[in-house]
């Protein structure tokens, strides 16, 4: 068993624990995915719900609650850490993949108790360390993984989000302005602007306020509000809104719903996070970018223009909000997806070299 650890606080690293999780299933292999709010006490987890959505209204807010942030995990349930160590145990689940440093801490804690030494990859969805994976923690071995490296200008991995073809060129024609899982960022301020330039748009919005007014030319699409990742092992319900404002939801299978509309757009206008950068990559579409959520999504977004893969939107309004780079950009991704490794490949593949030694031993 491969355990997958990931966050609710950051929808771009546990969609990607969803997609990794499903990609090894595919391979035969048997993965479960642990979310660390799951370990948090209720009155912790109506704060974190409370910050959501501060840091969706004031982007100013959710800058400086990131500068403030604290290992979630100090605020885990004794009870709770025993009772998930216990099913680790009897799954016999020895390899891990985190994609939230906070979890470090726990398995540090999980190593000292377990009989077989534990193979810890930190799978890295930024193109630098994060908040979570600048946490350091001694006495447990890793393995840093990256989806994307600005340090050599690479793409050393990825995890597939789709085993669709590409959507062509030709086939799409709106852009797509969100904020990541918690809707943070400036993209709501771009709304007007450029409907104005007269593009077509789909808009995720958060809450009801985020709905601008009606325009035939603008489709508003939500993410349940009411849903957390700590509430199941499923990714999140989103649906587009009618116009009496009711959505009707729906789970993706294999992938996240709003995948569908990423790989339809001609271009992504959102701040520069990682989950962005791979729903980049997989649907071939380029990336423009808004102001970044801290150091590492800066980075991110140098990255991506290195590659030729984006471009911020400073740069994209100074030409003209033209076609033609997004084509170029187009063009680059579809050639980048088809040559970067399958990191759930390798996994599956060292975890059967594991097996197989066990079963010698036994």
């Amino acid at each position: 068993m491969i355990a997958i650890l990931t966050s609710g606080v950051a929808l771009g690293v546990h969609v990607p624990g969803l997609l990794l999780a499903d990609r090894l299933r595919e391979r035969g292999m048997r993965a479960r995915v642990d979310v660390l709010e799951r370990l948090l006490p209720p009155e912790k987890l109506a704060t974190t719900d409370r910050m959501k959505w501060a840091f969706h209204r004031a982007f100013r807010t959710a800058l400086t609650g990131q500068k403030l942030a604290s290992n979630p995990a100090d605020a885990a349930s004794q009870a709770s850490v025993e009772a998930l160590f216990a099913r680790w145990r009897a799954q016999d689940v020895r390899r891990f993949v985190v994609f939230s440093g906070f979890w470090l801490d726990v398995l540090a804690r999980y190593s000292r108790t377990s009989s077989q030494p534990l193979a810890v990859d930190v799978c890295h969805v930024d193109s630098v360390l994060s908040p979570s994976t600048s946490h350091r923690v001694e006495g447990i071995p890793v393995r840093h993984v990256w989806l994307a490296d600005a340090q050599t200008g690479r793409l050393p991995c990825t995890i597939p989000v789709t085993h669709e073809p590409v959507v062509a060129w030709s086939a799409r024609s709106r852009l797509l302005l969100h904020g990541g899982g918690w809707g943070i960022g400036t993209y709501r301020d771009q709304v007007a602007t450029l409907r104005d330039a007269g593009f077509e748009l789909d808009v995720v919005a958060y809450e009801s306020r985020d709905v601008s007014a009606d325009d035939p030319g603008i489709r508003h699409w939500m993410i349940d509000p009411a849903w957390h990742p700590w509430l199941d092992d499923g990714y999140p319900p989103f649906g587009r809104l009618a116009p009496d404002g009711s959505v009707s939801y729906r789970r993706g299978t294999g992938r996240h719903a709003s995948f569908e509309v990423t790989r339809h757009a001609v271009a992504t206008v959102s701040k520069p996070g990682g989950g962005t950068l791979l729903d980049s990559l997989w649907s071939a579409t380029p990336a423009i970018f808004l102001d970044p959520f801290g150091g590492h999504e800066q980075r991110n977004a140098e990255l991506w223009q290195h590659l030729g893969f984006g471009l911020t939107l400073d740069a994209w309004r100074q030409s003209g909000y033209a076609l033609e780079p997004l084509h170029r950009m187009h063009l680059a991704l579809r050639a980048a997806r088809d040559a970067v490794d399958d990191y759930s490949e390798h996994v599956a593949g060292l975890a059967g070299q594991a097996a197989d030694a066990h079963s010698r031993s036994s």
